[in-house]
C-alpha cells in the first residue's frame, strides 16, 4: 500500500496559515484531503474556522471520532492536541480513500519534532513528510513583532556574533525557516515594494539557495505549489539544523501560555478591539483568535490578530444548535485568565 505523503504548515502565530489551508480546501481540485489541526490552547478555534469553510457550512459534518470530522467536500478536518498518534492511526486506516494529509502545527511549536515522529513503527510504514512549508508574516516582520530590527539584528551578530541576542521566540522562527522546502511570504499586500525587497534579502540569507520564497496574498496560492515535494523529510532531517540538535534536552520556555475565554454577553466589534489593542499595550500578548456574538447581528463574527493587529469578518449565520457565544483565545507571556476576563466583561453588552 502506498505511503501518503504528508504536508506540514507551520510559521509563527497569526502568519496566515488557516487562511492557506481554508483556500486549499475549497481548491482541492478533486483531492482527498486530512487536515490536521494542533492547537495551542483548549478552545478549537483553528479547527472550527477550517470545519466551517465554504465547502463545509452546511449541517453538522459525518463525526468519525472526537477528533475526525468528515466534510461535505469528502475531506477530513481533524483537532489534534495530545493525541497526534492515536489520529494518524486513524487516518492510515483510510488511506485508500486519501490523496494527501496538511498538518497546521502550532505557532509555537518546533516543526523538526513533529517530522521526526514520522519515523515512528507505527507511522513510518503508511506515511511520509511530503515536504515543510513555513508562512512568514512580512507585515509582522516588517513592523518588528516577531523579529528586533532586521537591520540592527544583523549589525549586532556581526559586531560580535558571540553574544547571544535570540529569545526564544527568534529560535522557534529560524528553525521554522531552517526546516522549510518552502516559504510563504504573506501579507505582501499591506506592505510597499522596497520593504517586500528588503525582507526578501533578509530572508534568503537565512534559508539555503534551494528553498524559495514565494508571495502570497490571503492565502491564495496554486495547490501545486503546496504538493508534491517528494522530500521525505524525515529521512534527511540532518540536513536541516534545528537550536535544539546537540541538546539533551530543551527547556521550553513555560511562561508562554494561553487564555481562553467563553463569555456569554454580546460586543459591539470595535469597542472590543479597541479593550484588546489596550491590553496589548499592557501585557505581552502575542495572538488573539476566536468568535464574537455582536448585538442584533444574525452572522457569527471571526476575530484574528497579531500584537495590536486585528482584523474581523461575518463567516457565516449562527446555527439554531449552537449557543450564541463569544469564545476567544489569547497566546502569550505570563497572562492571568481573571484579570482579562474581568477587563471584557466590563464592554459586554
Amino acid at each position: 500500500m502506498h505511503k501518503i505523503p504528508v504536508t506540514v504548515i507551520t510559521g509563527f502565530l497569526g502568519s496566515g496559515k488557516t487562511t492557506l489551508i481554508r483556500h486549499l480546501l475549497q481548491n482541492n481540485q478533486g483531492r482527498k484531503v486530512a487536515v490536521l489541526v494542533n492547537e495551542f490552547g483548549e478552545l478549537g478555534i483553528d479547527g472550527e474556522l477550517l470545519r466551517d469553510c465554504q465547502v463545509c457550512e452546511e449541517e453538522q459534518q459525518e463525526e468519525v471520532n472526537n477528533n475526525i470530522v468528515e466534510l461535505t467536500n469528502g475531506c477530513l478536518c481533524c483537532t489534534v492536541q495530545e493525541e497526534f498518534l492515536p489520529t494518524m492511526q486513524e487516518l492510515l486506516k483510510r488511506r485508500e480513500d486519501l490523496d494527501c494529509i496538511l498538518i497546521e502545527t502550532s505557532g509555537l511549536a518546533l516543526p523538526k519534532p513533529l517530522i521526526q515522529a514520522f519515523r515512528w513503527p507505527e507511522i513510518r510504514t503508511g506515511a511520509t513528510v511530503d515536504g515543510v512549508i513555513t508562512v512568514v508574516d512580512c507585515e509582522a516582520l516588517a513592523s518588528g513583532n516577531l523579529v528586533s530590527d532586521l537591520d540592527a539584528l544583523n549589525a549586532q551578530r556581526q559586531a560580535d556574533p558571540n553574544l547571544d541576542h535570540e529569545t526564544p521566540i527568534e529560535e522557534l522562527f529560524e528553525d521554522q525557516l531552517a526546516c522549510a522546502d518552502l516559504v510563504l511570504l504573506s501579507k505582501v499586500d499591506q506592505i510597499d515594494s522596497q520593504t517586500q525587497i528588503q525582507i526578501e534579502k533578509w530572508l534568503k540569507q537565512q534559508l539555503p539557495s534551494s528553498v524559495k520564497l514565494v508571495p502570497c496574498q490571503k492565502g491564495e496560492i496554486n495547490p501545486e505549489l503546496l504538493l508534491g515535494f517528494n522530500a521525505a523529510v524525515e529521512d534527511n532531517l540532518e540536513t536541516r539544523p534545528s537550536h535544539h540538535d546537540t541538546e539533551e534536552e530543551h527547556e521550553h520556555d513555560d511562561r508562554i501560555n494561553s487564555v481562553q475565554f467563553v463569555l456569554e454577553g454580546n460586543f459591539q466589534p470595535q469597542t472590543l478591539v479597541e479593550k484588546l489593542q489596550n491590553l496589548v499595550q499592557k501585557l505581552e500578548i502575542y495572538r488573539i483568535k476566536g468568535f464574537v456574538s455582536v448585538p442584533n447581528k444574525p452572522m457569527r463574527l471571526v476575530l484574528q490578530g497579531v500584537g495590536d493587529r486585528l482584523e474581523y469578518f461575518y463567516d457565516r449565520p449562527w446555527q439554531k444548535t449552537e449557543p450564541r457565544q463569544t469564545k476567544l483565545v489569547l497566546i502569550g507571556r505570563d497572562l492571568e485568565t481573571t484579570e482579562i476576563t474581568n477587563e471584557l466583561q466590563k464592554i459586554a453588552v
